[in-house]
């Protein structure tokens, strides 16, 4: 097996969020005569090897997300879900797990030998995730398909257009991690607005311009040498939390109102786990579900 490592104490505390709800969600599809009917999936984006391991984070393909130092804990909340979800009983009608790395393709494709009895109901995807799930979501007959996306990528690459594909759909519920502390924070400078790749990728995640105006103000104070930045940043981990939930609901009709922030050993808010449903009239009643997992 290939090793997919991260560390941190928390994690199993983490991933238990999704032990819960997928419990209570596929119970609902198999207990309710009338939610029988629906094809329910499992969608794992990022699935890493599908296992989890407790060791330090493999730094290499994390800092070249957007070129500088990562947390050497941020792995903690990327693994084991593709396992959680193959556990869940009652268990989905299909899994299918994306990954564009070939060295964990292979591996989460050995899921079939841990997991026999669902082997003809795993799918592996070695694709860009952005682009496999808008493909997907376009495709997917949503009359007789439901499913749970749960997206947790290494940095910042969900883009915004694969987040308002899914919420286009009425049967999607999904579980992201939004990359607070070890992406976003870290690109807004102090003393000017990003500019270049760095900007672009912020743009590319909120899918608007808009985040320069709610993350800077003019500024109002010279700096050592005389000159007066033009802009400052004016935005801290609950600003920028409020902006990206802000955004989630320009395009999901149900958005649970309090993220869980998911902190390294130094109490640094390196993730929100957030939740959104896209079924206008029963995502409410996934929200009071998630929510509530979500604060205890």
């Amino acid at each position: 097996m290939v090793e997919h490592q991260f560390g941190g104490p928390w994690t199993e505390e983490k991933l238990n969020r999704l032990r819960k709800y997928l419990p209570a969600y596929t119970k609902i599809f198999t207990s309710n005569p009338r939610a029988a009917y629906f094809h329910t999936l499992y969608v794992d984006a990022f699935a890493g090897t599908g296992f989890r391991q407790d060791e330090a984070v493999d730094r290499e393909e994390e800092g070249a997300l957007f070129d500088v130092n990562v947390d050497p804990e941020a792995g903690a909340f990327r693994q084991g879900s593709a396992a959680i979800a193959l556990e869940t009983t009652p268990p989905f009608a299909e899994y299918v797990f994306i990954e564009r790395s070939a060295t964990y393709v292979q591996s989460l494709a050995r899921l079939r030998e841990s997991f026999p009895a669902l082997a003809p109901h795993i799918t592996v995807v070695s694709d860009d995730a952005n682009v496999y799930l808008r493909r997907w979501c376009s495709n997917t007959d949503w009359h007789r398909n439901r499913a749970v996306v749960f997206l947790y990528p290494y940095g910042m690459q969900v883009q915004w257009a694969t987040i308002a594909a899914m919420a286009a759909t009425p049967g999607i519920d999904l579980w992201i991690l939004f990359p607070l502390g070890i992406g976003v924070n870290r690109l807004l400078l102090r003393e000017r607005l990003p500019q270049g790749p760095w900007a672009d990728r912020l743009t590319a995640l909120f899918g608007t311009e808009a985040w320069q105006q709610a993350f800077y103000r003019p500024s109002e104070q010279q700096n050592l040498f005389g000159d007066q930045p033009e802009t400052i940043r004016d935005a801290d981990f609950a600003r920028i939390a409020q902006f990206w939930l802000e955004r989630l609901r320009t395009v999901f009709p149900h958005v649970a109102p309090q993220p869980l922030p998911l902190r390294n050993s130094r109490h640094v808010p390196l993730y929100l786990l957030c939740f959104a449903a896209s079924n206008p009239r029963k995502g409410s009643t996934a929200v009071r579900i998630a929510q509530h997992i979500l604060s205890r």
